[in-house]
């Protein structure tokens, strides 16, 4: 008899473990990928209650949908991801993801704004691509967009609203804005172009007698940024700059290794920033004495600057580098990663937050700058001008620190 039961035991845990392994060799290619979109954020996300819901459930939950075609696995992927409440962890289908990526490092076809979900839930501008279309037009930081093409845009997504402002070069589209601060909204018509990345602007501003002062404006935190805005320093001190003023107004980020690069290009010594992780853990960036530069630093910041901008102006006022001029920055200080799915769509998900040296977490309360100067929005031509407050006032703390 106990022979027999034990055989009966083998039979048994068989039977289970087959049963156990059989749905794994049988699921289908969505099923497959929304397990691995599941798997991703189960491991990297940076709340590990998810948004306070049991994550196990929901993954069988939406492995029993219909999932037999690419739409119906990734709107289900879309859904299970829009329960954790976080409008920065979200799908990219193969296009998003190819764009998205073709943003931080070379062109793109379209309008020249980058967006962002608000604490609302409304479709808000983060800052104009500097020579864009919606830059010309005036479109200008914390703007809502009400509709595109007539669609409400409280029905699309961030990304599908990213979407449907791009296009082939010399069509039209057609936005509601409700500018900051108005009640009434207006419709403008903007012809798509091709949309220049490169990040840097740079000049060697003269009008000053004896005091040089070296410009650099940094629209975007690509893939190339931190090359060029270390080329456009050596230029100008070359050119003899005395002093430096560095224009991250209306620029809402992108890679965060850029803005540690680019931070070192300032700092000598001292942390950069600081992440912390779902468990609490730390991490830490620093100077490695690389500066090009020890000359007197005005840095420029606006509601636009964002993200990887408000990583380096907390890098460089934190270390007593550079005296901030401006409005108080966007508050956005959540990291994302980005990873490929098997049909080259994407997810981006926040996996970390950051905090400045002096451990500031500034998501959705921004960094005030050392002095604030009301300013309203300006046309790239007018920056530099007396219409600029903003630089007209680093340009006096330049030239006091120099006295």
């Amino acid at each position: 008899m106990v022979k027999r039961s034990g055989l009966w035991l083998t039979i048994l845990f068989a039977l289970f473990f087959c049963w156990q392994i059989q749905p794994a060799a049988a699921f289908t290619e969505g099923q497959k990928e929304l397990l691995q979109s599941w798997r991703i954020v189960n491991q990297a996300y940076i709340d590990e209650t998810f948004n306070n819901q049991n994550w196990w459930l929901l993954r069988r939950k939406f492995l029993k949908g219909q999932l037999d075609n690419s739409e119906e696995t990734y709107t289900a992927i879309e859904e299970m991801l829009a329960t954790l409440d976080d409008p920065y962890t979200r799908l990219l289908r193969p296009e998003q993801y190819s764009s998205l990526q073709i943003n931080t490092s070379g062109e793109l076809e379209g309008v020249g704004l980058q967006i962002n979900i608000n604490a609302a839930g409304e479709l808000e501008v983060v800052a104009p691509i500097a020579g864009s279309p919606a830059a010309t037009a005036g479109i200008a930081p914390r703007d809502r967009i009400l509709a595109i093409d007539g669609i409400s845009t409280s029905i699309l997504t961030l990304d599908e609203s990213a979407g449907r402002m791009r296009g082939k070069v010399g069509t039209t589209v057609s936005l509601t804005i409700l500018p900051r601060g108005e009640e009434t909204p207006v419709t403008v018509d903007l012809v798509r172009d091709v949309i220049s990345l490169s990040p840097v602007y740079a000049t060697l501003d003269e009008r000053l007698d004896n005091f040089p002062i070296g410009y650099v404006r940094l629209s975007q935190f690509s893939a190339n940024a931190a090359q060029e805005v270390a080329t456009a320093i050596e230029e100008l001190e070359q050119l003899g700059a005395e002093g430096y003023i560095l224009d991250l107004r209306n620029n809402p980020g992108g890679l965060l290794e850029a803005g540690i690069e680019i931070a070192r290009l300032w700092l000598s010594e001292g942390k950069i920033v600081y992440t912390v992780n779902r468990e609490g853990t730390m991490g830490s960036f620093e100077a490695n004495g690389t500066a090009l530069t020890q000359d007197p630093l005005v840095v420029l910041v606006n509601e636009g600057t964002a993200s990887a901008g408000e990583i380096l102006a907390g890098a460089l006022q934190d270390n007593g580098r550079g005296l901030l001029v401006g409005a108080t920055t966007f508050g956005k200080g959540l990291i994302q990663s980005l990873f490929e799915l098997v049909d080259g769509a994407g997810l981006a998900v926040t996996v970390a937050k950051y905090e400045t040296p002096n451990h500031k977490d500034i998501n959705k309360l921004g960094i005030t700058p050392d002095r604030l100067v009301a300013q309203k929005p300006i046309f790239l031509d007018q920056i530099g001008t007396e219409a600029d407050q903003q630089y007209q006032t680093a340009v006096q703390l330049l030239t006091n620190t120099m006295l």
